[in-house]
């Protein structure tokens, strides 16, 4: 049936590039809720709004981050782990480990986990590449990938991350130094993990661990966590 002049239907709605707000184009959307199609329209009507492409910026990088929810810890392939955890499994674990390490070491909690976040979100960007490549790649800048990475986000927040990076990498404040302990301790948590299912060439991931553990908090830690099944908790 034709449509009148002007008319949108649900299989069409504008799609707004955030860099080029003014110049709006028409893609075909299948399935799209009439809803879906108010709220996609609405948006491309305040193309002059700051607002706007601040929350489109977010939203966007908020996608790259779901990416880390399908990367695997990919060094546990050579283990013979057929099915390695996520790279957002490991980090939500450090995040809370490190704000842990940080209340026992006199820092800030919340810091501590906030630097844990974002210790490994540029392998949206890289994959999470095994210690094997360090013969043949250098090694990316986390910084510059956190660069690039945040360049469209609104000042505050992608400050806000980008000091979180520098920070974690310098090493120098003790959230950092929790955050960091907090990696290794979470890679020696997993590893036992996986040695208590079967899985025998862990011993390289636990001595790893072990050495580059630098509060005391953390080296305890370790030390306990080798003695313990990793369902002592249910042990009550």
């Amino acid at each position: 049936m034709p449509r009148a002049q002007g008319e949108t239907t649900a299989q069409e709605v504008r799609i707004i590039d955030p860099r080029m707000f003014h110049t709006p184009r028409r893609t075909p959307i299948r399935g799209l809720s009439a809803a879906g199609l108010h709220y996609a329209l609405r948006i491309a009507d305040r193309k002059g709004d700051p607002r706007v492409s601040d929350a489109t910026a977010i939203a966007s990088f908020g996608y790259e981050l779901g990416i880390l929810k399908r990367i695997r810890r990919s060094g546990w392939w050579h283990a013979g782990v057929r099915d390695p955890e996520s790279v957002a499994e490991h980090s939500l674990r450090v995040a809370q480990l490190a704000g842990l390490l940080a209340a026992e070491e006199g820092a800030d909690p919340a810091r501590a986990a906030y630097l844990a976040l974002w210790h490994d979100t540029q392998e949206t960007r890289t994959g999470d590449l095994p210690h094997t490549v360090k013969p043949y790649l250098t090694k990316p800048d986390p910084r510059q990938i956190t660069a690039d990475q945040t360049a469209g986000l609104p000042s505050a927040a992608g400050t806000s991350v980008r000091d979180a990076v520098d920070e974690y990498e310098a090493a120098e404040s003790t959230e950092a130094r929790c955050a960091r302990d907090a990696d290794k301790l979470e890679m020696l948590l997993q590893a036992v993990e996986y040695r208590d299912i079967g899985v025998q060439r862990v011993q390289g991931w636990i001595d790893s661990a072990l050495q580059g553990l630098t509060t005391p908090t953390a080296q305890r830690v370790a030390e306990a966590a080798l003695a313990l099944s990793p369902l002592a908790w249910r042990d009550r």
